[in-house]
């Protein structure tokens, strides 16, 4: 039994490292979005089941996505005002998610997945119809 569950986690792995690998800019910023959203919904989860750790670890992720991904695949220089308000609302998200956690809020985790959502609608919008495939 063990040995499946390493099996499928090495290929769930390896099958997000390949999909990173072959996309294109764009599709690497709705890959973070993506994976901030599955994020939040892991840890209202795990909130709802009293899981402190994980749910901990899944706020964690969702941060670090949004502090180590999306902040730093800003263009400030081409960006301008757009650029900074980006900036700011990821620095609101992140605010937000420190609060949820630490004061186990539900409501907080809710705004941020709202507001990840309508940012990835606009994203994938821009992006065209194939920009939901990798």
């Amino acid at each position: 039994m063990q040995s499946s569950r390493h099996a499928i986690s090495a290929y769930r792995r390896v099958d997000a490292e390949a999909r990173v690998a072959a996309a294109s800019p764009h599709r690497l910023i709705a890959l973070l979005y993506e994976g901030a959203l599955n994020a939040l919904a892991h840890a209202r989860g795990h909130m709802q089941r009293g899981n402190v750790a994980a749910k901990g670890e899944a706020i964690g992720k969702a941060i670090a996505i949004l502090q180590e991904g999306l902040i730093p695949g800003l263009n400030r220089d081409a960006g301008g005002s757009l650029s900074q308000q980006l900036h700011d609302l990821y620095q609101y998200m992140t605010h937000r998610l420190l609060l949820a956690n630490l004061n186990d809020d539900a409501a907080a985790l809710d705004e941020v997945k709202g507001l990840l959502n309508d940012l990835k609608g606009a994203w994938d919008a821009i992006g065209g119809p194939a920009a939901g495939r990798a």
